[in-house]
């Protein structure tokens, strides 16, 4: 909808620590946004879409004057509640084997676009390279049905010409120290992230460049103002030509896109830092990354860091339109991680998750973006359809392409894309039912 006024129904809340946030040594805070500002630019939100945004505008227009806002801290919000994994390949999560549809060829070389800026941005801004880790992952799997899986998608990815490797139970137990995998398949595409470090180091960096960043400054409207925008905050306005919106799910909460979005929130945990005597127990390699080949089970990560080694478990998600995280469902899925975990480490059993959190993620019915012009001078790279990292990347860059009138294969990947599909009367209800369902049948995958 084209309209004068936009006005946020509702600001991000946060459920339970950032843990990769909380990893990381403490900085100073940020200042808030105050009294009347500026820009060129103006960009809602400071996760993956938003800084790549704004690394993308500065390279395009140097001289562009860009202000960040973002509700939370740098990182605290949802790209730091992320497992990490960016991920090049076909990973549809609405699917039954991660499969998607369309030109995955296309896809592929667009996440690895992503996978490339990210990288560089590695380097441009000195990011400690342990956060950004070329590691592969695997795709586990616990049984035969989800061992089916795991062939039918080596099938698949070497119809698309991308290699792979097929690991069987004994190799499964060396990567993990976990004798529940019957298999998994190795994808050596995929980088595991610290995300939150990853993202704080990209924020510096663009600091060191000019760009300003506000903390704890959520946008509360933004209005048009003859030619201009003016985006206002509890404490302060920013007035400038044009906004780059990245703010995933949040887009529905300015009016966009309304009734056509699923907000689904996904939890995890993550244990203390494991002694000698727990790592010796444990067996297995320092770092990896594992998802589960039934794109409803449990996602480990096993992590090497100054902080300590640490075990990250992700399962359970559910819908909430109302984008207000529910306690009770946090607590459900507290006690269904630690028996996972515990399932899976025997050896490692009444060891107490040290981190819960949950994080709030996007997704449209039919798998596609909002990563267009909304409005005039008003420029989107929201819904990423649970790939925050890869898909927020790309969203990003899309806007920023768009606001700085720039055509690339990223920016008319987007613009082909349909709109998202409107949602039926009682999603979340019936939706919910389904996932518990799928949950239930993915079992011990």
């Amino acid at each position: 909808p084209r309209s004068s006024v936009y006005s946020a129904r509702r600001t991000p809340q946060f459920q339970g620590p950032a843990a990769w946030n909380a990893l990381l040594p403490a900085v100073p805070a940020r200042a808030s946004l105050s009294g009347a500002q500026r820009a060129d630019v103006c960009i809602i939100g400071a996760g993956f879409a938003g800084l790549s945004a704004a690394r993308r505008i500065r390279q395009l227009d140097p001289a562009a004057r860009l202000i960040v806002l973002d509700a939370a801290t740098v990182a605290e919000g949802a790209a730091g509640r992320n497992s990490g994994f960016m991920i090049d390949l076909p990973h549809e999560l609405a699917s039954s084997a991660y499969a998607g549809a369309g030109d995955e060829r296309a896809l592929i070389n667009l996440n690895r676009q992503a996978i490339d800026f990210a990288r560089q941005s590695v380097a441009d801004y000195g990011i400690d390279p342990d956060f950004f880790d070329p590691a592969g992952k695997v795709n586990g799997a616990a049984g035969a049905r989800a061992h089916a899986h795991n062939v039918s998608y080596q099938q698949h990815l070497q119809r698309l010409g991308e290699s792979s490797e097929l690991l069987d139970a004994h190799q499964m137990h060396a990567l993990t120290g976990s004798r529940h995998y019957y298999s998994g398949l190795y994808t050596p595409g995929t980088v595991m992230l610290q995300p939150a470090g990853y993202i704080r180091g990209l924020a510096a960096g663009l600091e060191r460049e000019g760009v300003l960043i506000f903390e704890r400054s959520a946008a509360l409207q933004f209005q048009r103002i003859g030619e201009s925008w003016r985006v206002q905050t509890q404490a302060g306005s920013v007035c400038c030509e044009k906004i780059v919106l990245t703010v995933n799910g949040h887009l529905e909460s300015f009016g966009i896109a309304s009734g056509r979005l699923l907000q689904l929130f996904l939890y995890a945990a993550m244990t203390p830092a494991l002694d000698a005597a727990a790592q010796a127990k444990l067996g297995g390699e320092t770092r990896w990354g594992l998802t589960p080949a039934d794109p409803m089970g449990t996602t480990l990560r096993r992590i090497d860091t100054p902080q300590g080694a640490r075990i990250v478990v992700r399962t359970c998600a559910r819908l909430q339109a109302s984008m207000q995280p529910s306690d009770t469902e946090l607590h459900r899925a507290s006690r269904v991680q630690q028996a996972k975990f515990e399932q899976r480490f025997p050896s490692l059993a009444g060891l107490s998750m040290e981190y819960h959190w949950g994080g709030h993620l996007c997704l449209s019915r039919n798998a596609v973006a909002v990563a267009t012009e909304v409005d005039n001078n008003v420029f989107s790279g929201c819904v990423q359809n649970g790939l925050g990292t890869a898909r927020g990347t790309l969203t990003g860059i899309a806007a920023a392409e768009q606001a700085c009138g720039q055509r690339s294969a990223i920016v008319e990947h987007f613009q082909r894309e349909a709109t998202p599909q409107r949602l039926l009367p009682g999603t979340d209800l019936a939706g919910n039912a389904v996932l518990r369902w799928r949950e239930w049948r993915a079992a011990d995958e």
